[in-house]
């Protein structure tokens, strides 16, 4: 970390007038918050109740409950009011600016906290690191690969043209400290309007000779990440809000950073102007919808506030939105709302009385139409924030993050507090039964030892020979579909070439070889889930064998739970836009350069293989053995923990009257059980 870049002052930001309106909507998270403090109240107990072992795991589920952060990403049209929108999403209405064109490459992330902290209005920016920045300066982007593959040296040289302007702009602002800067990142203890902009937005160019400042866009050119930490008592758990650059620029980094943006977070919202809708012109958008879950999409049209009947033309732009995807194999079927982030942002700083006319208007005709079919308001600024569609929003958000990734994280807790539960309820039974004189048989620590490491390299071994069979046969499945695709769409230019000549320029579209490569995904991941799963519930089946052998009267109803195993993430980069996707002036301009039927057949063929080769490899390398990793390390992280809970337990029962006292302390066995058997109790209700 850059250590001059630490600064302690803090910057106190103007609080919004009206936070409280981010509780309409938001009430969908406050069960998961409920639910939460349940669980970290037994945890607790246990860990009364445990020793250091078991206190120690307690705290570490206690801190996956307090870490949880649901993420949303926002992509969307130019102009379509995106950062208006995250501003009122974050009660913030002039945080990030909105009126600066354009935006740099820069992902920013506001994280919002219920509870206050010490990083409260803090912020991290990180920078571009050498590799990517040469990826830039030495090829022009994915849009100069393309180009040099496609021996399109006009296009190449105007493009290294723009990256070497770049540059020398960078250099202006930053000086000597531009190398030095790459893959470092500056840390505040606090943010502000002024700072963000230095960061994020694209400033003035300098001219010739004038001396760099310290103001707006210094920083932006080489800016990757920005992270805001702030907190929001209003909403009842973390949320972490990611505003993406967009997906159209002149290098494609804003694409490859969007697309790893979405891949981080399971909820995505994609923004349109109601001027706009959604078009053949939006299809880099189109695409990456396309290859996400439809539950995990959320359309907001924003803008409507700038429509002259927005009671009349909300139904036709929906329904001309719903047409485009299916036309473009998109799903149709995706939740898609209304509304406007300026009306929120009035709403908000407590303006609703300036509304500009126009805006006015069109808020008393949509409240005609909406109006009868709402919750009536507390009073006028709420019934503007309601019209807004951001109570809309955050209660369609709410639905599936409580559904969906807060319920994982409470499961997954929920699971791992029985199996303490269950191992403290071993040691307890053991630990009295040696307090009341029993004279059993003595249990042998190096046999239950062995048999744990027998269990857990078996398990191990299973699970990682049958991902890699799974991942082998997806592999050769791939392949097979792109090469096809590959052949298809050969024979087809030449088939193009022998009844139109070389003058008629041909399209072919890629669609067919995604919709192969996310159908073939899709069964792998399924398939790879189903077997994780079947591997984890043996290894649980097989520890509570181990368990019985090792103590007696456990009871039948004595188990363990099994982990969930993880999803396979949604295949984003087969959105990424190949040379196909780009049937314009530049695609004309390839085709000029190639002469005879067999330049054409074999070039392109030769392109479209490189083109496609980094998707194909993304998927059947990248993400199909991540899969099969992240299993096994969750099945890695449940043994171990359940070696050390055992053990545990078997040092409880060989340990001596004065120690187990020790232990213990002056709690009864009465007192100890009772509170493992509310535990169990409260624990598998949760998972029922």
């Amino acid at each position: 970390m850059n250590a001059e870049a630490r600064i302690d002052d803090h910057h106190e930001l103007p609080p919004p007038i009206n936070t409280d309106l981010l509780r309409m909507g938001s009430e969908g998270l406050a069960d998961y918050a409920k639910r939460s403090q349940e669980l970290k109240a037994i945890l607790a107990q246990l860990a009364d109740i445990g020793d250091e072992t078991t206190a120690r795991i307690a705290i570490r589920l206690q801190c996956q409950l307090d870490d949880f952060e649901p993420s949303v990403t926002l992509i969307g049209q130019v102009k379509a009011g995106k950062t208006s929108l995250i501003n009122a999403m974050a009660a913030t209405p002039n945080l990030l600016p909105a009126d600066v064109n354009p935006w740099t490459s820069v992902v920013t992330s506001l994280h919002m906290s219920p509870v206050a902290d010490p990083a409260d209005n803090s912020a991290l920016f990180q920078f571009f690191d050498e590799d990517e920045w040469n990826r830039l300066l030495l090829k022009g982007g994915r849009i100069g690969e393309l180009a040099s593959r496609a021996g399109a040296d006009d296009e190449l040289r105007q493009l290294r043209e723009q990256v070497e302007q770049m540059r020398e702009k960078s250099r202006a602002r930053l000086g000597r400290r531009f190398e030095l800067l790459l893959g470092q990142e500056h840390d505040y203890g606090y943010f502000d309007q002024d700072l963000i902009e230095r960061y994020v937005c694209l400033g003035e160019d300098l001219d010739e000779g004038e001396a760099p400042r310290d103001s707006q866009g210094r920083f932006a050119d080489i800016t990757k990440s920005a992270d805001l930490y702030f907190a929001r008592p209003e909403i009842p758990t973390r949320l972490c809000i990611r505003d993406t650059p967009g997906v159209n620029d002149t290098f494609m980094m804003r694409e490859q950073i969007t697309i790893r943006a979405i891949r981080d977070s399971r909820l995505c919202v994609v923004i349109l102007s109601a001027h706009q809708a959604l078009s053949s012109v939006d299809m880099a958008l189109i695409r990456l919808i396309s290859n996400i879950r439809s539950r995990d999409v959320i359309i907001f049209v924003n803008r409507i506030d700038e429509l002259s009947d927005p009671a009349k033309q909300v139904p036709e732009i929906e329904s001309s939105i719903r047409k485009t995807l299916q036309k473009h194999e998109a799903p149709s079927d995706l939740q898609i709302i209304f509304g406007s982030a300026y009306w929120a942002n009035k709403a908000l700083s407590g303006s609703v009385d300036s509304l500009a006319g126009e805006s006015a208007e069109a808020l008393i005709n949509w409240a005609e139409q909406q109006l009868p079919n709402m919750p009536e308001a507390d009073g006028p600024t709420e019934m503007i924030w309601a019209l807004s569609g951001l109570p809309a929003l955050f209660t369609a958000l709410a639905d599936r993050i409580a559904n969906g990734t807060a319920q994982e994280a409470l499961d997954k807790v929920a699971r791992n507090a029985i199996n303490l539960a269950n191992g403290l309820n071993a040691a307890n039974q053991a630990a009295m039964s040696k307090l009341d004189g029993w004279d059993g048989k003595l249990i042998n620590t190096e046999v239950v030892a062995g048999k744990l490491d027998e269990l857990a390299a078996q398990s191990v071994n299973t699970l990682e020979s049958t991902m890699n069979d799974l991942v082998s046969g997806f592999q050769t499945r791939i392949d097979r579909s792109h090469r096809s695709f590959l052949d298809r769409a050969t024979a087809s230019l030449i088939a193009h070439l022998e009844n139109f000549g070389e003058e008629a320029v041909w399209k072919y579209d890629p669609t067919g070889l995604r919709l192969l490569l996310r159908s073939s995904y899709l069964v792998f991941g399924t398939r790879t889930q189903s077997a994780a799963q079947k591997v984890f519930e043996a290894a649980a089946n097989d520890l509570r064998e181990i368990y019985s052998n090792t103590f007696s009267g456990l009871g039948s109803s004595f188990h363990v739970e099994a982990p969930s195993a993880p999803q396979a993430p949604p295949p984003i980069f087969l959105g990424q836009t190949i040379a196909l996707d780009l049937q314009s002036g530049w695609w004309k301009s390839w085709w000029q350069r190639r002469r005879g039927y067999q330049a054409f057949a074999s070039n392109f063929h030769k392109m479209i293989m490189e083109e496609t080769d980094p998707i194909v490899n993304e998927l059947k390398v990248k993400q199909a053995v991540a899969v099969g990793a992240e299993a096994s390390s969750v099945l890695k992280e449940f043994l171990a923990d359940q070696r050390e809970i055992l053990m545990r337990a078997v040092d409880h029962a060989g340990a001596e009257p004065d120690e187990l006292k020790k232990m213990f302390g002056v709690q009864t066995r009465s007192d100890r059980q009772s509170v493992i058997d509310s535990a169990l109790k409260t624990l598998n209700l949760h998972l029922a």
